[in-house]
């Protein structure tokens, strides 16, 4: 309660001024008392009083004083009372999320079958999940911590990426996590929104515990041992939240609400957010009051007052009844909210919203096309991650050369723009060998050496050319996946030779 009190405060003090009309009305417009009756001479008393007027007028609220009431309701309705935070209606409503999972010899227990690494990636991958449409970034770390996704709301990117995580492909071993902090703070710090960080582990050096107790960020821990293992290092930890691993949802709905929860806590600190108007609740009683003037023998003249305060200065045109109350960009970011994106994406009328929406309805090439009429980097980068869904590749890679153009070190677009060109080099290859019909190395009419039957002599093979057919698209995306630990593998050591530098 005392902390409602000390940040409430009013949006639009500049209303309150109506105040001193009001209370010049008030006392002009009011019934004064009469003053002192005094007893005419020569008529008795009891006769006086019979015909004196106004005698049984003792009436102590008058129409009056309920229109000025509920004139002073509205005035503090439209000064915008507030003592809250609210997110801003165009920024995601759900907190940003890094995920550091250790990836070490450790986690190769079978402890929980198949292994505690393959466990925690299921548990990662409910979680990216259950926070449909809210955006996750991806931290792999052993003896050194590398980003291996930025914060993103696409799952399918981030599922891969995981598959292909092993200690095999980290450079190497050892147990960075306050590293893997810094960098997951570092993520974070790009966000408009606060966020958290989860670490998926099963064990912590007590050398990390210190870069932990600086840590400004929340950070969970979800623990993945067996029963009633604890992690003791944890035990000492201020401000640490600590889930322990369990075979069903309940972990990952407990992490679902402390998360959200310290979301919700730190919007109130955000001086980025707007706050919440809460003149709403001023409204109703107001409305209940005016009722009053159309009480029998009350006068109805006063109602000149609700219009004063309830004209709109401008002409307005409504096509619905969501059209008094709310504006289209108001109405699409609803739809938006409740997953509704088409829909939202016919009601917006801001641009990029109107692409963004169109993006999460799976309509690729129209979403692409406004994001390319837009000269910001964020268009650029919502541009490149439309193009690369609709598996045009090349495209994607210009796009998001354009937002590091736009936006130089922008690590999102790079870490984007290398995947693109991965794909797009690893796509136009396989398409080239399927073409020419090179399967295993040998094209057609090459000549090779046969030690073994031929002894040494030169000969020809012809390749088969029946049956031979060009992948398919889904194919050539299909066997990215068998290749990601090489390409994860080679892009963490070149990461760990230029932190050496």
């Amino acid at each position: 309660m005392m902390g409602v009190l000390a940040e409430f405060h009013f949006i639009r003090v500049y209303w309150l001024l109506f105040f001193i009309p009001i209370a010049g009305l008030w006392w002009l417009a009011r019934p004064k008392p009469q003053s002192q009756y005094q007893q005419p001479e020569g008529i008795a008393p009891h006769l006086a009083a019979a015909l004196r007027l106004g005698s049984e007028d003792r009436r102590r609220v008058y129409p009056i004083d309920v229109a000025m009431i509920a004139a002073i309701l509205t005035t503090l309705a439209a000064a915008g009372p507030t003592w809250s935070r609210a997110p801003n209606p165009l920024v995601a409503d759900t907190a940003p999320l890094v995920i550091a999972l250790k990836v070490t010899d450790s986690m190769e227990e079978p402890d929980l079958p198949p292994s505690r690494l393959e466990r925690a990636k299921f548990k990662v991958t409910d979680l990216i999940n259950a926070r449909a449409g809210a955006r996750t970034a991806l931290i792999a770390y052993a003896g050194t911590p590398h980003r291996v996704a930025p914060l993103t709301e696409d799952a399918n990117i981030l599922r891969p990426l995981l598959e292909g995580l092993s200690p095999a492909v980290m450079p190497k071993q050892g147990d960075a996590a306050a590293d893997a902090l810094a960098l997951a703070e570092s993520i974070l710090a790009d966000s408009e929104t606060p966020g958290a960080v989860l670490f998926v582990l099963d064990d912590l050096d007590p050398s990390q515990l210190a870069g932990f107790e600086e840590a400004t960020t929340p950070v969970f821990f979800l623990t993945m041992l067996p029963g009633d293992q604890r992690i003791a290092q944890l035990d000492g930890l201020r401000n640490a939240t600590v889930v322990p691993f369990s075979g069903d949802d309940r972990d990952i709905n407990r992490l679902q609400r402390q998360i959200q929860s310290a979301y919700t806590a730190a919007l109130d600190d955000g001086d980025r957010l707007d706050w919440q108007d809460r003149g709403w609740i001023l409204a109703w009683p107001a409305a209940l009051l005016s009722l009053l003037w159309f009480r029998r023998g009350w006068v109805i003249r006063w109602a000149f007052l609700a219009l004063f305060f309830t004209t709109p200065s401008g002409p307005a045109f409504a096509d619905g009844w969501r059209d008094w109350f709310l504006t289209p960009d108001q109405q699409g970011q609803i739809a938006m909210n409740q997953k509704r994106y088409a829909e939202a994406a016919d009601l917006f009328q801001d641009p990029y919203h109107e692409g963004y929406a169109r993006l999460k309805a799976g309509q690729y090439p129209e979403a692409a096309a406004i994001f390319a009429e837009l000269d910001t980097p964020e268009a650029a980068f919502s541009e490149g991650m439309a193009r690369i869904r609709n598996r045009e590749y090349r495209p994607a890679v210009a796009a998001f050369e354009t937002a590091l153009e736009r936006r130089p070190d922008w690590p999102e677009a790079q870490h984007n723009l290398e995947v693109s060109k991965a794909i797009l080099e690893y796509v136009e290859t396989t398409r080239e060998q399927s073409d020419t019909g090179e399967e295993a190395g040998i094209g057609a009419d090459d000549t090779v050496f046969d030690n073994e039957a031929g002894r040494g002599e030169n000969t020809t093979v012809q390749a088969p050319t029946e049956g031979a057919q060009a992948m398919s698209a889904d194919q050539w995306i299909s066997t990215i996946d068998t290749d990601m630990q090489d390409f994860l593998r080679n892009r963490f050591l070149l990461e760990n030779q230029e932190q050496q530098q």
